[in-house]
């Protein structure tokens, strides 16, 4: 064999070197010849691309994410042994405590996370061809109880929140808006009137009363968006009414009916909505100062149908306890502290969350009540799921399934945002809005960007040890 080989070595390096010419006339005296094989070499690569070893790998992510005791198979598919090396603090390989461990790649291979952190999973072919490397992240086990009752929210925005522009009546026979002239928009907030913190709408006339009898400018710090700014508004007599006016139309508060998604009892908190409150006239986020959540109760059911949503019929409930306040007013919804979790829950006890990537797309079931305080389970299809590395709203397409579901509400309807999304025993979403021609689909937002609001992070390393 040493002889054969070398023999050819020296019959390769006797060859003269082909010029470029040379190979295309050779070429074209073959042309046939090539082309076969050309076919060939195509043909061979479809055949590895799709075998059920290459899928497998392709498919396989580059960084995978698991919580505490709740251990995965990797399916490979080849007919190859390998070494598994990682962290064996952070997990282990087919249930070994060693870092590394010899593994057959045509057998499932199993990690169980063991604790927080933060480890590469590398595997070599024959113990030395580097073939594949996991980004591994274990996340200390998460539990909340899923919610679906419906509940009343009062929320008062951190300021006074302008909605329109309003014409006064002057002396001159001209009408003018003092707010407009001062630069105020739609959607601003005037968080301080002449440095004084004001969130209270009633005391908004006395100070338009003692700027213009002063003849001084109300000085005003206003916030547009994440921005601030100051600027001045001089109160304009209005003859008709005889009285001192801003020129605007302003709001301190809101008030509505949502679902309540999920309760953390080990942290206190809880979420809801699974979208973002708007204020009615100007769409733009309320910046909520302080609020509320309430018992409530749903009367009747206004059936949703193509290019009319429905809504429930809900109202507070007389005596009912406060469930907990509103801190935060987010894309995701409205976060905050609670005690406890409010009665008539469909199932009292804590079950998993599931990772973005987790969520497939099959049969799901959502909670949420249609009739007075009582929670109810109804079947769903998830039909699109998006790949979603970060926060980002409609991460899913929903669609009801559950005849006894579309026979009472027509499909989804406003009030039921909010409502848990299950699918495999695990909490994976909250329904968030209804498409207006076909109310029996809509989207839903993924429960971990929900999770996050709440100030619950999946993360290992801070975790040491029309909107419905």
């Amino acid at each position: 064999m040493r002889g054969y080989l070398i023999g050819t070595l020296s019959a390769i390096q006797k060859e003269p070197i082909q010029t470029v010419g040379e190979r295309e006339n050779l070429y074209q005296k073959h042309p046939k010849k090539h082309r076969r094989l050309g076919l060939v070499v195509v043909l061979m690569l479809c055949i590895a691309v799709c075998s059920a070893p290459f899928q497998h790998f392709a498919n396989f992510p580059n960084q995978l994410r698991l919580f505490q005791g709740q251990a995965v198979s990797l399916h490979y598919a080849m007919p190859v042994h390998a070494q598994g090396i990682l962290n064996p603090q952070v997990a282990s390989i087919n249930g070994s405590d060693n870092a590394s461990v010899r593994v057959d790649l045509s057998q499932p291979l199993s990690i169980q996370p063991k604790h927080s952190g933060v480890t590469n999973l590398k595997l070599k072919l024959f113990g030395k061809i580097p073939f594949k490397t996991v980004r591994l992240q274990v996340i200390p086990d998460l539990r909340v109880i899923p919610g679906g009752q419906t509940i009343g929210v009062k929320v008062k925005s951190a300021g006074i929140m302008v909605v329109g522009h309003h014409l006064v009546q002057t002396k001159a026979s001209a009408k003018v808006s003092p707010g407009e002239e001062a630069k105020l928009r739609l959607g601003d907030l005037i968080v301080e009137i002449n440095g004084e913190v004001c969130n209270d709408i009633s005391k908004i006339a006395e100070y338009a009363e003692s700027a213009g009898s002063e003849g001084t400018p109300l000085k005003l710090l206003v916030q547009r968006g994440k921005e601030r700014f100051r600027t001045s508004l001089s109160p304009a007599y209005d003859e008709e009414d005889k009285a001192w006016r801003l020129g605007l139309y302003i709001r301190d508060s809101a008030a509505g009916v949502g679902t309540l998604t999920f309760y953390a009892p080990d942290q206190g908190v809880y979420g809801a909505l699974g979208h973002v409150i708007t204020d009615m006239d100007t769409q733009s986020p309320i910046v909520v100062g302080s609020g509320e959540i309430l018992q409530s109760n749903v009367n009747s059911i206004s059936k949703s149908q193509s290019g009319e949503p429905g809504e429930k019929r809900a109202s507070f409930l007389k005596g009912g306890r406060t469930l907990g306040n509103v801190e935060r007013n987010t894309p995701f919804g409205i976060f905050g502290q609670m005690k406890q979790m409010p009665e008539h829950s469909y199932n009292p006890e804590p079950m998993p969350v599931a990772f973005a990537e987790e969520v497939k797309e099959g049969p799901a079931q959502i909670l949420t009540v249609v009739d007075k305080q009582k929670v109810e389970r109804f079947d769903i299809e998830i039909v699109h799921v998006s790949k979603q590395s970060s926060p980002a709203t409609k991460g899913m397409v929903i669609k009801i399934t559950d005849p006894k579901l579309l026979e009472r509400t027509g499909g989804i309807v406003q009030g039921m945002s909010g409502s848990p999304i299950i699918q495999n025993g695990k909490l994976v979403g909250a329904v968030t809005h209804v498409f207006v021609n076909d109310p029996s689909s809509g989207y839903g937002c993924f429960i971990e960007w929900m999770l996050q609001d709440a100030g619950i992070m999946l993360n290992p390393e801070q975790a040491t040890s029309k909107a419905v």
